[in-house]
């Protein structure tokens, strides 16, 4: 069984905080709570944790994974440009519920862009995400903490339920909003696509650059 981490009497956010990171640290896969669903973290620059997240999942290698990060100025090791309408986004949406897709540099692992030379790129709105990537101090995985194909889970303990023999840790902090998944939005073609629209509608994303039909 997973190891449970739940805020209480002797287990302090701070405590928390740090034994995720030193599971995450030592190559380990968490459960963790987002502004939408529950999600599977692993550190995005160790190639062995997250060929065990496509474990876990199911997932198929041609399905990209997409990360969190810590902040905006974070994204420069990691993406190869920051075009004007990825600037307006990032100061309108970030923290928050959108998925941005850059062109990828080298310092991306292939498993994660899927061989695409594209990363997804977000910044958590949700406190202990958010919390988690800057103890880490890296680039944390955001796939849904689910078998790929199944619903997205909103109680650490359905997720427990459904891969909890899998994950080394879920880091139990009560329901989240669930809804819909964060919007994703493709910025390496003028104008932006929009991939997936979710928590983030169209209409919302129109008011601040112009979109591809």
């Amino acid at each position: 069984m997973p190891e449970i981490l739940k805020i209480g009497a002797d287990n302090s956010e701070e405590k928390i905080l740090t034994r995720v990171a030193e599971i995450l640290i030592n190559g380990g896969v968490i459960a963790y709570p987002t502004e939408t669903f529950y999600g599977l973290g692993a550190d995005a620059t160790n190639e062995k944790a997250i060929q065990k997240i496509f474990t876990v999942k199911g997932r198929n290698f041609k399905n990209p994974i997409s990360l969190i990060i810590a902040q905006a100025d974070d994204i420069y090791p990691l993406v190869q440009d920051v075009p004007e309408t990825a600037q307006k986004l990032i100061a309108k949406f970030w923290p928050g519920a959108l998925t941005i897709i850059f062109s990828a540099t080298d310092k991306i692992s292939p498993l994660l862009t899927a061989s695409s030379g594209k990363i997804g790129l977000r910044v958590s709105s949700h406190p202990v995400a958010q919390g988690i990537v800057q103890k880490l101090k890296k680039p944390l995985t955001a796939t849904s903490a689910n078998l790929s194909g199944t619903p997205e889970y909103t109680m650490a303990s359905e997720v427990a339920e459904q891969i909890g023999n899998k994950i080394d840790s879920i880091v139990d902090w009560g329901q989240t909003k669930g809804g819909k998944a964060s919007t994703i939005i493709d910025v390496t073609c003028d104008p932006p696509v929009i991939l997936r629209e979710g928590a983030i509608s169209r209409k919302t994303i129109e008011k601040y650059v112009k979109l591809s039909d």
